[in-house]
């Protein structure tokens, strides 16, 4: 009997990458990727403004020659990579960009980014560019998809490791590139996957540089296997592969095969939530209880003598510990991954939004003293990745308890956020850099990309000011 050779996940995912088409999505999957559009142009305008976004770009104008790519906002030109690198971290500066709720990856913001910069290159019509952000997005989330939670406790960051590959995939597409030549991209991008997570000990800003390297490696590699250097196929599930040198688990093979599993039909990249609010997605559904009980008692601070919520386990280490650095936390990086600072400022301030974690809100006595009062428990009922629930038990100082809970959390497919939702969002996030009209003439093009003959147009209204 000749046994039956399966080929690397690499390729089987490079094959469908190569000959997937436009009209091969999902309608739901092309509606929600031009949202995605808007919204990781929005974040990266707003992120920009940031101190961080400055010194992105002044460190991305001086290390790269003038290329044909523009830096969005600035109108900067830059080589290919270099642009999409700026582009994608400016969008995750706020912590704001969209997230695949099973395996925390940010896969939008790279994918955007790279795309548009590619896109200025060589021609690309607005279905390419959906098509484009669609395979990647949803190569990024599957190979997440293998051990949900996993990698977070080891302290990696998923967008650091699994967007690199989701890009290689959508830069090998925009470049031409056979299923063959995508799998040697995504083994040679495998040797830049990285993604650590020693940030959040002090509250440094290298996280939102993962977004950037993600479009920068991805871009890189496709090149690279376009011009004949050769990476392993076998990237994925090899004996020194992304898993078994990250997780160290044997256990681990027997998930491997959701990477490939019903490809083209299941569209595991449904499962990502947008974000209404500027902190760790798993504190959304949190947020929205509160709100929710702000809103119907008119709570004071002083009304408050604790806040207690049962946690999830897996997101005790990403929000909840070590207590120290959670209640008073270093920066806004620090304060945009504490369950008990988020609460905190969003009792105090009665809103969470882009202008949250300001230096005056992490420094204000009255936020700090709240955040000592918010309390955790693990709940073993919670679920895990995958699905964000969160529950608030305010208890006041009359000595009456308030209870709310968040089932899903507000822009999950099961709880979406509208439409109108979405183009207030990208407002207040553009509104630094863009004028009203110049919003509006942006929004308007995204609204129908499909029909655009050359998707410069959208990076040409971006810089218009």
């Amino acid at each position: 009997m000749t046994a039956t050779i399966t080929a690397p996940f690499a390729t089987q995912m490079g094959e469908w990458a190569s000959q997937v088409q436009f009209d091969d999505l999902p309608d739901d999957v092309v509606d929600a990727t031009r949202h995605r559009i808007l919204d990781v142009i929005g974040l990266a305008l707003a992120g920009s403004e940031t101190a961080f976004g400055r010194a992105t770009r002044a460190s991305t104008v001086a290390l790269s020659p003038q290329g044909p790519s523009r830096i969005w906002g600035t109108g900067d030109r830059v080589g290919v990579a270099s642009a999409a690198f700026a582009n994608a971290a400016f969008a995750q500066a706020l912590e704001f960009d969209d997230t695949h709720n099973g395996s925390i990856v940010h896969m939008s913001s790279p994918a955007v980014a790279a795309a548009l910069a590619l896109a200025e290159t060589r021609p690309l019509s607005g279905r390419d560019l959906v098509l484009a952000v669609a395979l990647a997005n949803e190569i990024s989330c599957r190979v997440g998809m293998v051990a949900p939670g996993q990698f977070h406790r080891r302290g990696f960051h998923p967008t650091g490791l699994f967007a690199p590959f989701g890009i290689a995939y959508l830069a090998g597409r925009v470049l031409g590139l056979d299923g063959a030549a995508m799998a040697r991209a995504a083994g040679i991008c495998g040797s830049t996957a990285a993604g650590l997570l020693e940030c959040w000990v002090d509250g440094t800003q290298s996280k939102f540089l993962h977004s950037g390297f993600a479009a920068q490696s991805g871009i890189s590699a496709a090149f690279l296997a376009e011009a004949g250097v050769t990476g392993p196929p076998g990237i994925f599930e090899g004996r020194f592969g992304l898993f078994a040198s990250h997780l160290q688990d044997p256990a681990v093979k027997k998930y491997v095969e959701r990477m490939s599993e019903r490809l083209g039909e299941h569209w595991e990249s449904r499962n990502a939530s947008f974000k209404p609010y500027p902190a760790a997605h798993v504190l959304h559904p949190y947020l929205d209880a509160l709100f929710r009980v702000l809103a119907e008692h008119r709570l004071t601070p002083g009304d408050v003598t604790q806040i207690t919520c049962p946690v999830a386990e897996f997101n005790v280490s990403i929000v909840c510990e070590p207590v120290a650095e959670k209640v008073e936390p270093a920066s806004d990086s620090h304060g945009r991954v504490s369950l008990q600072y988020t609460l905190a400022e969003a009792l105090c301030r009665g809103q969470l939004g882009k202008d949250a974690y300001q230096a005056a809100s992490l420094a204000d006595p009255e936020i700090l003293a709240v955040a000592r009062r918010v309390r955790y428990y693990v709940d073993p009922s919670f679920p895990g990745p995958g699905r964000f629930k969160g529950a608030v038990q305010i208890t006041l100082t009359d000595g009456r308890v308030i209870e709310e809970t968040q089932e899903y959390n507000r822009g999950s497919v099961e709880n979406p956020m509208t439409l109108e939702e979405l183009r207030a969002k990208f407002d207040e996030n553009a509104r630094g850099v863009l004028s009203a009209d110049a919003r509006s003439r942006l929004a308007d093009a995204i609204a129908r990309v499909e029909t655009l003959a050359d998707v410069t147009a959208l990076v040409d209204l971006a810089t218009a000011g």
